[in-house]
């Protein structure tokens, strides 16, 4: 299986012959994926069928429609304090997810209720700020679900064929880009404005352009690797790790797009 952008996806390990072996454990951490002893294949028994299309979908839609369904009520309630704590709760549950590669669905559903947590107090308190960012995260949830949908038909349509050298090229532009940020927030602690990246002006626009433009093919690769373990006939609740993964990409998109759509109101 190709590696994906996908910091979730990219620690799920490979077999020699390039498709999934979810038992297989990464050199240098122990014990199998999910769970397995030395390393041993699970493969879908009786009680535990292959891996669908259907199965990916399902379990990403659910995390998305609670994700954005708790983050609307925190929205709408002002409790914008919960925006801290879902971001630290979102951080530790994605740290644990993806060091211990698991398929629990209780963990995944967390991730996604911190998420909603924190996009919506930060959604909520933007749109209380000002009458200028009325309706934004609306928009935002749009213009996410328009990447998604457009990167759907590109991956189907074999517009863009997701090769070796393309995963390349994505991961390290994502790690170009988080360099930058980094260095944008280290420099904003002696200057007004860091290195312009967020300032609003011409440069932060560009750049949050190229952010959700990496976000975008940070998906086509996400595609690519749920259709490759479909292929590979994995158990089938590894569809709540995939589903996992599409929700780190769904809310780097998320947080691009609103900053976006706030340079652009301002």
């Amino acid at each position: 299986m190709r590696t994906s952008s996908n910091p979730a996806f990219r620690n799920l390990p490979t077999s020699p012959g390039g498709y999934a072996r979810f038992g297989d454990a990464p050199a240098g951490l122990g014990g199998g994926f999910g769970g397995m002893p030395g390393g041993a294949r699970p493969t879908a028994g009786a009680a535990d069928r292959p891996l669908t299309v259907d199965d990916v979908v399902q379990k990403t839609a659910l995390n998305a429609v609670l994700a954005i369904a708790v983050g609307v009520l925190v929205a709408i309630s002002g409790l914008y304090l919960l925006g801290i704590v879902g971001f630290i709760v979102g951080l530790v549950v994605a740290l644990i997810i993806i060091f211990k590669q698991s398929t629990n669905p209780a963990l995944v559903l967390t991730y996604s209720v911190a998420e909603g947590m924190a996009l919506g107090a930060l959604t909520g308190a933007l749109e209380a700020s000002s009458n200028q960012y009325a309706g934004i995260g609306f928009q935002a949830i749009l213009g996410v679900v328009g990447v998604f949908i457009g990167m759907l038909v590109v991956y189907k349509t074999g517009a863009i064929r997701v090769t070796p050298r393309l995963t390349k090229m994505v991961i390290g532009a994502a790690i170009g880009v988080i360099v930058l940020m980094l260095a944008n927030l280290v420099v904003g602690f002696f200057t007004q404005d860091g290195l312009g990246l967020r300032s609003g002006g011409t440069l932060a626009i560009v750049f949050s352009l190229v952010c959700i433009a990496i976000g975008a093919f940070m998906l086509l690769l996400d595609f690519d690797q749920a259709d490759q373990a479909v292929k590979a006939g994995v158990p089938a609740r590894f569809a709540w790790y995939l589903a996992f993964g599409f929700m780190t990409t769904l809310v780097w998109l998320y947080i691009e797009i609103l900053r976006l759509l706030s340079y652009f109101r301002d």
